[in-house]
């Protein structure tokens, strides 16, 4: 880990950034994932370093790539308006990289505003040789729900409001999260592995990987929903590269199955946003989540 540090440290130095413009707010506290190596690694990947954008991006994005230690950071929300309610936020980036700050740090700074603990998820990227695209994730996700419900009496969460946020391949991850939770996908590590591994509540924006290109009607095998399944708020552009159809597909899902969802479908609004300012309303996605998560008691103190 300390090469890590100091491979972070020139970088940042060599193009004129600091590390804090990257992470404040900064986390009240990063846990490691995983005591050891995480299950399945072999020691093939490279080294992890944190890539700033480059210069004339149309959308300047800090990107992680070669995760193979991954953490937790925690950011709480302000003592006066803490609801207890948390959410664990996962990243996209088409499983080969993590769009760090526009779809991790500006998201908990956001749920902080609303009362909301953010738990921002550094979760294994890229794919992994002769693995499914989602398995090492699912293992990090899963094993993130245990180690933030161990957590919740010092942090002060109700363990029973804990959340998930996806971004593309982030929500395909939190959608996968939402439908996988009957048991591990990797062999008991601790005491925190006795605890749930479901979420309360899903949020999937521009969701990844829902449906089959070819067809687009049909979920991919990976996920079963029925009435057990966590309510969930779905935004997606009816433009956007990844189709809305997945959104669509998952939102009928949940309602044949009786749970309670909302989908908003914009006709515009491309891939990739987050929470940042575009010429299209889509970008007001976080105000109506935010009524919603409201409406079904998650905010209430």
């Amino acid at each position: 880990m300390m090469q890590t540090k100091v491979l972070f440290s020139s970088l940042f130095a060599l193009v004129g950034l600091t590390f804090n413009a990257v992470a404040e707010p900064k986390p009240a506290q990063v846990l490691d994932l995983w005591p050891e190596t995480a299950p399945g690694e072999k020691g093939d990947i490279g080294e992890e370093y944190l890539r700033p954008p480059k210069a004339g991006d149309r959308k300047p994005v800090h990107r992680y790539t070669n995760v193979t230690e991954p953490t937790l950071s925690f950011y709480p929300a302000p003592s006066d308006s803490n609801t207890g309610a948390t959410v664990i936020v996962c990243p996209g980036g088409g499983y080969s990289i993590l769009a760090w700050d526009l779809e991790g740090i500006e998201v908990c700074e956001w749920l902080n505003s609303i009362g909301v603990n953010g738990v921002l998820l550094k979760y294994r990227v890229p794919r992994r040789k002769d693995r499914p695209k989602h398995d090492a994730p699912l293992q990090d996700v899963q094993r993130a729900f245990g180690l933030v419900r161990q957590k919740a009496k010092a942090w002060k969460l109700d363990a029973n409001r804990i959340g998930v946020l996806g971004f593309s391949a982030g929500g395909h991850l939190s959608a996968t999260a939402s439908t996988n939770y009957s048991e591990r996908v990797y062999k008991r590590i601790d005491a925190a592995d006795d605890l749930p591994c479901r979420p309360d509540f899903t949020v999937l924006v521009y969701p990844a990987y829902l449906v089959d290109n070819a067809t687009k009607t049909k979920l991919e095998p990976e996920f079963t929903i029925d009435k057990n399944t966590p309510p969930a708020f779905l935004v997606h552009a009816g433009n956007d590269r990844i189709p809305a159809e997945g959104s669509i597909q998952y939102y009928l899902a949940l309602r044949k199955a009786g749970v309670e969802a909302e989908l908003h479908i914009h006709p515009l609004g491309g891939h990739g946003f987050g929470l940042r300012k575009t010429e299209f309303p889509i970008h007001k996605w976080p105000h109506r989540c935010g009524e919603w998560m409201k409406s079904i008691g998650l905010l209430d103190k």
